[in-house]
């Protein structure tokens, strides 16, 4: 059974949940969301797994996870990364912020979500239980994708990548 990490707005640990209950109940919960660019400067994007519990077939960033009790958030990104799309990279800590969404299933994400920023440029396996497609695109191009229709993105990706875009903006271009 699958357990997240419950924290207040500080994300100081509370406690630990199931984490379908924690859904259910719409309980804050330590989260974490990767974006990996290669040396283009373009986003690597995921498209979750059509079976995923919500937001199946949604556009997404690189990958996004909980970590386990016990586990820090970068190495839960670093082995969450290497389960969903088959690879490893460095990542740094960017920045985190809180979110609600509610889902059509009855279950809520309420998440403290760290995102952490990794560069790649080699081969990506994705695991077709968590992945149904990828796709490297510019920021911009991310940008229209995300106005044009956003039905085709998840909650989390509409609060994140503009976060992304202005700290990207701010830290890589010259």
């Amino acid at each position: 059974m699958e357990q997240v990490i419950l924290v207040n707005e500080q994300d100081e640990l509370l406690g630990v949940m199931e984490k379908m209950e924690a859904h259910e109940k719409a309980l804050l919960h330590r989260a974490f969301s990767v974006f990996v660019f290669n040396e283009k400067n373009e986003l690597l994007l995921q498209q979750r797994a059509f079976t995923k519990y919500h937001s199946g077939g949604l556009w997404t960033n690189t990958c996004c996870s909980h970590p386990r009790p016990g586990e820090s958030t970068e190495i839960a990104a670093t082995r969450r990364l290497q389960e969903e799309m088959g690879f490893t990279t460095e990542l740094y800590k960017a920045f985190s912020f809180t979110y609600k969404a509610a889902f059509d299933n009855g279950l809520t994400e309420h998440e403290f979500d760290h995102v952490f920023i990794g560069h790649y440029n080699g081969h990506v396996e994705v695991n077709p239980e968590e992945v149904a497609g990828y796709a490297y695109k510019s920021l911009e191009e991310t940008a229209s994708l995300l106005e044009a229709d956003p039905a085709n993105f998840t909650a989390w990706f509409h609060i994140a990548f503009p976060k992304i875009y202005d700290w990207y903006q701010q830290n890589y271009k010259s």
